[in-house]
């Protein structure tokens, strides 16, 4: 899939690439540039790569509770949440965004997704209430984040992100544009989102990109990302995790999954590790000895034996070498143990979120 702001990134000289199933700016200018203006000032990212669906119906916010893994009925309209679709074996078929509305629930997942996840949610309606649309041929996203982020979408759209609670969601207007704000971080700082038809997105990201320079930030494009979000440990679907592992060889069972609900599919698997205390192979943030980024699917070795593979990598210029994430099989769990890959050697670190 093409994002829908693909004309306005050939225009800028971006160049293009594919990334799990769409088409995305790999860079605008040079690397340095856009990570310094991200980290310093405020940065502009295509965030199109999501498939939309949104619910409706007297049973929607119930539906969901009951064949996800997060507490849904928990929320209050305007919060979001993420959450998980599991197989009955507990392996990860998706990741959802919800966020409750007063008349609808929006839910996001990755492109590459889509037909999985779309198939699942209509699975199990039967007799409840419900009715979900599948948006995400009229829908795109962009993103804002950066320490001057917050003023430029105030200018925008009138909206403090800095009031609003992570997840939340808000009707704006934007240019007399109608579309929807989500406070949401992509890499550890202060970010906005903007939901909108995709006819109009490439208005918005006009609009958008002079508050951006006004303020000293710059568009970036997924290489620039991608090494954000490895310096503050957030993982990516379905590059870190997938239908391969499960929620805790993930780990994300503390941001992704409530213990205090009822059943759902593959709930039985994640209690029973729970139970049991451990996993036998874990996802772990990792340093590189060289600058060179190894590439995902790199064999990870300990005492001449295969102990695990990268799955990510960039190089990162906060730490002056790559960084990335990786599974490693329980015995290499730890921060400070050392495994060799051909081209060097890495060191598990904590994940800088925990």
């Amino acid at each position: 899939m093409d994002t829908p702001l693909i004309q306005e990134h050939r225009t800028a000289g971006a160049r293009l690439a594919e990334f799990q199933g769409c088409v995305l700016p790999e860079s605008f200018s040079d690397f340095e540039k856009e990570y310094h203006a991200a980290r310093h000032f405020a940065a502009l990212f295509d965030t199109s790569w999501h498939a939309v669906f949104i619910l409706t119906g007297r049973d929607r916010v119930k539906y969901l509770h009951a064949i996800t893994s997060n507490s849904i009925q928990a929320l209050s309209e305007g919060s979001g949440a993420l959450a998980l679709l599991l197989n009955p074996q507990g392996h990860i078929l998706a990741e959802l965004e919800i966020y409750v509305q007063p008349e609808k629930v929006t839910v996001r997942t990755h492109i590459s997704a889509r037909e999985r996840a779309l198939a699942m949610l209509e699975k199990y309606i039967i007799a409840s209430d419900v009715k979900i649309t599948d948006a995400t041929d009229t829908t795109g996203s962009i993103a804002l984040e950066g320490p001057r982020a917050a003023a430029i979408v105030q200018q925008a759209s009138g909206v403090s992100i800095d009031e609003l609670p992570e997840m939340s969601i808000r009707d704006v207007s934007i240019e007399h544009i109608r579309c929807q704000v989500l406070r949401h971080s992509y890499f550890g700082g202060v970010g906005a989102e903007i939901l909108a038809r995709r006819d109009w997105l490439p208005s918005l990201w006009q609009k958008l990109l002079g508050g951006i320079r006004a303020h000293g930030g710059e568009p970036i494009g997924m290489a620039a990302l991608n090494a954000l979000r490895l310096e503050v440990g957030v993982p990516w679907f379905p590059v870190d995790f997938n239908d391969s592992v499960i929620p805790h060889e993930a780990a994300i069972e503390t941001t992704h999954i409530s213990f205090n609900k009822g059943c759902y599919t593959g709930q039985e698997i994640v209690e029973r590790v729970r139970s049991r205390g451990h996993v036998n192979r874990k996802r772990v943030s990792l340093t590189f000895s060289s600058a060179a980024a190894p590439q995902p699917g790199t064999k990870l070795r300990a005492d001449g034996a295969d102990v695990g593979y990268v799955t990510s990598s960039a190089f990162s210029p906060r730490e002056g070498r790559a960084i990335g994430m990786a599974y490693l099989r329980r015995e290499h769990f730890e921060p400070g143990s050392a495994v060799e890959y051909d081209g060097g050697t890495a060191v598990v670190v904590a994940h800088p979120q925990s």
